[in-house]
């Protein structure tokens, strides 16, 4: 059993350090380690591992570590079926045409959300928007959208998270569910990146059932509040048009 134990850490270890290259496309050992929270002798016999199935490869020149190629093998084989990211996209590309600025596709994991799509604004100034993101529940107008429409059990999970933020009124966030809840959709203001602004509305299937959140982002100075809640309706029916879409 010990071995088993054993066993499992060193794998929780070896996706810990393959997790730290969200966001970076290389790092060093001590930026790994300090990022996965390892001593930097356990990252370095992990990494070897790693490196010699080809999921991590390393610069000679530079000592910096990036993912390897075997990633793209596996990536290649993902089932397309039934992918939101994939079947959405045109519709996000049409909404994109029409508005201008970013659009996005969210989904909860956890107590984050995920972008898993995303179409960028043509406008020379933009909100830049990386796929595979992932950012807090508490915050936003798709985290807003995410645990709206969810089942209460995630806003009692998230309420009684010990990442939520002090000082963050509880209260007010569950009135800002409510009201979401009512009008459809969900606006932000600069709630979780300065100068920036975005409006959601909820995907959902022909059962009914939460998919993602769709969002149109852009520069606060771009995308008012007023703008946003002109264009709440041709959003929200977007929404409902790739419900259609999807089993």
């Amino acid at each position: 059993m010990e071995d088993g134990k054993l066993t499992v850490r060193a794998v929780e270890r070896a996706l810990d350090i393959m997790l730290c290259f969200t966001g970076a496309s290389e790092l060093t050992l001590t930026e790994i380690a300090s990022r996965a929270g390892l001593h930097k002798s356990t990252v370095h016999r992990l990494l070897a591992s790693l490196e010699g199935k080809g999921f991590i490869m390393r610069d000679g020149s530079t000592d910096k570590y990036r993912l390897g190629y075997r990633l793209w093998e596996l990536s290649a084989n993902l089932s397309k079926e039934g992918d939101p990211g994939v079947i959405l996209l045109p519709e996000m590309e049409r909404l994109r045409d029409q508005l201008g600025e970013t659009i996005s596709l969210y989904v909860q994991d956890g107590l984050v959300r995920v972008r898993v799509q995303a179409v960028q604004s043509n406008h020379a100034i933009r909100r830049v928007a990386p796929v595979g993101a992932r950012m807090p529940l508490y915050v936003g107008a798709s985290s807003k959208v995410l645990v709206a429409f969810a089942e209460p059990a995630l806003q009692e999970q998230l309420l009684a998270s010990a990442d939520w933020p002090t000082g963050l009124d509880k209260t007010a966030f569950l009135q800002q569910l409510s009201d979401t809840r009512r009008a459809g959709f969900a606006t932000s203001v600069e709630e979780r990146e300065p100068g920036a602004a975005a409006v959601s509305a909820p995907v959902l299937d022909r059962g009914g059932r939460l998919v993602a959140a769709l969002a149109v982002s852009g520069p606060a100075n771009r995308l008012t509040l007023e703008l946003m809640q002109e264009q709440a309706p041709l959003i929200v029916e977007a929404a409902r048009r790739m419900g259609t879409m999807l089993r």
